[in-house]
C-alpha cells in the first residue's frame, strides 16, 4: 500500500485511531513503550498490559488488540507473536473505517445469537486468523 493510501486509511479509521492514541501517553507514563513498526504504532506494557490482561473476552484476556493503526500489546513478545494477526485488523480498520467497531460488535452479537462464541466465531477474528497463517 502506498503512503497516500495508508494515510487515507488512518484518517478513515480516525475514531478508533483516536481511542488507540489515548493509550500511548498512558503506557509511556506507566512504564510502557511505543514504537512505529512498519507504519503501525505498537504500544506495550504499563497500563496497557493491565488492560489486556483483564479483558473479559477472550476468557484470559488478550495478548494484543488493534484500534485503527494502533496495536496495544501486553509486552514486546506478545506484539511480535500476534503481529500478523493484528496487521489483518489494521487492514480491516482501513477498509471499514468508523464502521469497524459497530460491525465488530454486530459480528459478535451474530455469533452469540447462533450459539457461538462472540470472540472466536466473530467473522473479523476468523478473517484475522486466516490472514495470519
Amino acid at each position: 500500500m502506498n503512503r497516500e493510501s495508508r494515510w487515507f486509511g488512518y484518517i478513515w479509521a480516525f475514531p478508533a485511531t483516536l481511542i488507540g492514541g489515548v493509550f500511548i501517553p498512558c503506557a509511556l507514563m506507566s512504564g510502557g513503550s511505543a514504537a512505529l513498526v512498519d507504519g503501525v504504532i505498537e504500544v506495550e506494557g504499563g497500563v496497557v498490559r493491565t488492560l489486556l490482561r483483564n479483558l473479559i473476552i477472550p476468557k484470559h484476556g488478550a495478548a494484543a488488540m488493534t484500534l485503527g493503526p494502533v496495536v496495544l500489546g501486553r509486552d514486546r513478545v506478545s506484539l511480535a507473536r500476534t503481529r500478523r494477526h493484528e496487521r489483518v485488523h489494521v487492514r480491516q480498520y482501513e477498509r471499514w473505517g468508523p464502521f469497524f467497531i459497530p460491525a465488530y460488535v454486530v459480528a459478535s452479537g451474530w455469533a452469540l445469537v447462533r450459539g457461538r462464541h462472540p470472540y472466536y466465531h466473530n467473522w473479523f477474528e476468523r478473517d484475522a486468523e486466516k490472514g495470519a497463517r
